[in-house]
């Protein structure tokens, strides 16, 4: 059994998905069971940590959303580990690095996790995706709305990565022996500015979209309303050291899943109804 926290969020829906139609048995934990809409062989599970180890009875490994846990991962990690989990997948982030703001706090955020991992006792493989391709999502709004898009960094260049490649990757990791200990770095294949994000959801959705830059001080939480407000500041740091920049492109997709990593072109494609409404 494999229990999948965050079972409704992007990379661990595409998680389930992709384990249920393999024949692994699943245990999605998940908050509100009645609105997860999961696939219908998934064992779906309220996610509460306070449940233990009942919570984890039977699995023998865990993909953990660094997010799930809060300040209950050490706890959280423990109750996995008397019910005998003994492999955990992180979700962590690429910005574990050398040379990283280690008081940045989406790197406070991941370390934190990955140091508590390391010290529960348990096997683990850490996940350090550069940019969603989903961070496009926060621009949804506005193109429903016009052919216009305001937004940060019309330069900013990522190598966004396909929530369903990362979802690949921790699938073989759950599966495959040989990724204990490891940490992958992934990314897309090619870098792309946020204008030619712009450009590539209009291609997809069949209409001439426009960015139009806005400085970084005019911006607030309605453009990036799941951003908590005091990540914002230190996104909108990395955002900035982005700009002509180039961007950490690996090949980790293809080496491990034997498939490449697809471009932000094809998850436009992929995504193009939930930019029409």
């Amino acid at each position: 059994m494999i229990a999948v926290t965050g079972a409704t969020g992007n990379v661990g829906r595409a998680l389930v998905e992709r384990l249920v139609a393999a024949g692994r048995p699943v245990r999605a934990l998940t908050r509100d069971p009645q609105r997860a809409a999961l696939p219908q062989d998934a064992e779906v599970v309220r996610f509460s940590p306070e449940e233990g180890p009942a919570l984890f009875e039977g699995a023998s490994k865990l993909f953990l959303y660094v997010q799930a846990g809060g300040d209950r991962t050490a706890a959280l990690l423990d109750a996995a580990r008397k019910a005998g989990v003994q492999h955990v997948v992180l979700l962590s982030s690429a910005i574990i690095q050398d040379g990283a703001d280690e008081t940045h706090p989406i790197h406070v955020m991941h370390a934190t996790a990955e140091r508590q991992i390391r010290d529960s006792g348990l096997h683990w493989t850490f996940l350090r995706p550069g940019a969603f391709a989903t961070n496009a999502m926060q621009w949804a709004p506005q193109i429903r709305a016009s052919d216009t898009v305001r937004g940060v960094y019309a330069d900013m260049v990522t190598a966004p990565i396909h929530e369903d490649d990362i979802a690949a990757v921790a699938e073989r990791a759950l599966l495959d022996p040989g990724h204990e200990g490891a940490a992958h770095r992934l990314t897309g294949p090619e870098a792309v500015t946020n204008a030619q994000q712009i450009t590539a959801i209009g291609r997809a959705v069949g209409r001439d979209l426009r960015f139009v830059e806005a400085p970084p001080e005019e911006i607030g939480p309605e453009l990036f309303p799941n951003v908590p407000p005091d990540f914002l500041h230190g996104l909108l740091k990395t955002f900035e050291a982005t700009v002509g920049a180039t961007p950490e492109i690996t090949t980790t997709v293809e080496k491990i899943t034997g498939v490449p990593a697809r471009t932000f072109a094809q998850w436009a494609h992929d995504h193009a109804d939930d930019f029409r409404g």
